[in-house]
Parts: structure tokens; C-alpha cells; sequence
């Protein structure tokens, strides 16, 4: 969550110690095994890390000292901070964000503008499967918004095939905000029904919890990342309205099964839709295309 990285703009910790000059406090130190660890001879520290349940150590010795820091109300944890001003600054950052994602909901509204936030971990394929897209939707009017840290790679890619691209980089920061978009968007004149594509940064964490003012969130997910992605980055696919599961062409190559990935999805979201496409042999693409389209008359209407 970004309350942590401190994307958003400062960090947990700036934020923290700005609150404590005004209040007059001292911030605390780091818990004892955090500062020890930053102490620590570098063989001492690697063992200290946590481990899966059964891995063996150095001294054979069976490694069962896992531990989770997501268990609180705030979702995580940070040193010297409450679990209660964790959720205090979460909920003032992702208020102010939210207040811009209404307003960008709102103009796409009048325009009956059809926005989905592309999600998901760097290297699914996000940028092919939308290059494919916008070339079998012919002259469908539609735009792109790219979220990157750095270059204009992808929005160069985009507007190779005619649509119209703007590119947003975000420097250090891991996702795009309602801010950015409301930015993007008064840079580019949107006609009325319109497809809007909004390609956010590779990362299957922050970007899950910031509403862009999109009308569906869709995450895609590679064969090549594991069965158990979804399982190990639930918040997403929670989030998500749709998952594809992209490059099935690979999935005989890959030793991988195609219903685990589905099922996993489900478990974490029963209410998802899924679909198996192939950017590059055009699998699946059909009923994606049909998906879109179905949204863009659900929102003319």
C-alpha cells in the first residue's frame, strides 16, 4: 500500500515525523529486530529473513520462524507507527485521490466514455494485448493513457498504430492517481463513446486501491507468472471487475494449467469474469472485444 512506499508523494515516515514536530514527540526506534537486522553481519541477516514453512538453513536446520506483516487493521506495518495512524494516513490519501477519481468518473460519464484500468505485473503483455486490440477494433474512436516510470516506449508503440497516446511518468512512483488522469485527460480530447485505455504502471499492489475513475479495473495476468499469482497478490484481483489470463499460446510450453489459474482467480474474487487470450494468435481476443463493447452500450445508455 502506498502509505508505505510513499508514492503518493511523502513517505509513512515523512508524514510521521511531520506529525511529531507539531505535536512536540520524539519518534520512536526501530523495533528490536529490524534494528537489529540493520546491524547485523550479512550471513545473519539472510538467515533472519523469513522463509516458506520446510526450507532448511545453512546448519540443516528446518527454517519455520515465517512471519506476516499484514494482520493489523492497516494492512501492514511500519516502525514506530500505530496501527491506528497507519489507517488515518491511508484513508486521508486514498480520500483526496478519490475526490479527483469522482471527478474524472463524472466527465467520462457526459462523454459516455468507457474507461478500463489495465493492470497487472510488469511483462504480462499489457502493451501487445492493447496494440492487437486497437487494431482489430478498426475505427472505433478510442484513446490510450500510459503509466510508466520512465520513456515513452509504450505510448510511442501505441500511437504507431494511429490511436491517440499520452504518457504519463511517474518517476518513483508505482502507480497512476486519479490526479494524473484528471491530468492526462485535459490533454486529450475525448470524443463522445469512446474506448478509453488506461495502462498503469506494472505492479500488482498500489494500483489496486486507487480509483482512477475507470468503469472497470481489468487485471492480466501471464501463464508464465505461476497458478498461484492471484493467490499471492489477492487485493487486485479483488479489485478487478475482469481477468485475462493472456499468452495461453505459451501454456503448453509452460508446464501450466490453464483451470488452476482460473480457479485461484475465482477463489480470491467468485464474481470476477476470466477470460484466456492470445495477444498473439488472436485466441480469446474475440470475446474481449465483445466484453468491450458491451461496456461502452452499457454506459451510452
Amino acid at each position: 500500500m502506498c502509505t508505505v512506499c510513499g508514492c503518493g508523494g511523502h513517505s509513512v515516515e515523512d508524514q510521521f515525523k511531520a506529525h511529531l514536530e507539531k505535536t512536540g514527540q520524539a519518534m520512536a526506534a526501530p523495533t528490536a529486530p529490524l534494528a537489529v537486522l540493520a546491524q547485523a553481519p550479512a550471513s545473519v541477516a539472510a538467515h533472519s529473513k523469513p522463509h516458506d514453512h520446510g526450507t532448511i538453513d545453512a546448519q540443516g536446520a528446518e527454517c519455520t520462524h515465517d512471519f506476516h506483516l499484514g494482520r493489523g487493521p492497516a494492512g501492514t506495518e511500519v516502525p514506530g507507527m500505530t496501527q491506528a495512524r497507519l489507517v488515518e494516513i491511508e484513508t486521508d490519501i486514498l480520500s483526496k485521490n478519490n475526490n479527483y477519481a469522482a471527478r474524472n468518473r463524472e466527465n467520462l460519464a457526459q462523454k459516455s466514455v468507457f474507461a478500463t484500468n489495465l493492470v497487472s505485473s510488469p511483462g504480462s503483455g499489457k502493451t501487445t494485448l492493447l496494440v492487437k486490440t486497437i487494431e482489430m477494433l478498426g475505427a472505433a474512436p478510442l484513446a490510450v493513457i500510459e503509466g510508466d516510470q520512465q520513456t515513452t516506449n509504450d505510448a510511442d508503440r501505441i500511437r504507431a498504430t494511429g490511436a491517440p497516446a499520452i504518457q504519463v511518468n511517474t518517476g518513483k512512483g508505482c502507480h497512476l492517481d486519479g490526479a494524473m488522469i484528471e491530468q492526462a485527460l485535459a490533454r486529450m480530447p475525448l470524443p463522445d463513446g469512446a474506448l478509453l485505455f488506461i495502462e498503469n504502471v506494472g505492479n500488482l499492489v498500489c494500483p489496486a486501491a486507487f480509483d482512477l475513475g475507470e468503469d472497470a479495473k481489468v487485471a492480466i495476468l501471464s501463464v508464465t507468472e505461476g497458478e498461484d499469482k492471484p493467490l499471492k497478490y489477492p487485493d487486485m484481483f479483488a479489485a478487478a471487475g475482469l481477468a485475462l489470463i493472456n499468452k495461453v499460446d505459451l501454456a503448453p510450453h509452460c508446464d501450466v494449467d490453464l483451470d488452476l489459474y482460473e480457479s485461484n482467480i475465482r477463489r480470491v474474487n467468485p464474481a470476477i469474469e476470466v477470460l484466456r487470450v492470445s495477444a498473439r494468435t488472436g485466441e480469446g481476443m474475440q470475446a474481449w472485444l465483445d466484453w468491450l463493447r458491451a461496456g461502452l452500450a452499457r454506459k451510452a445508455s
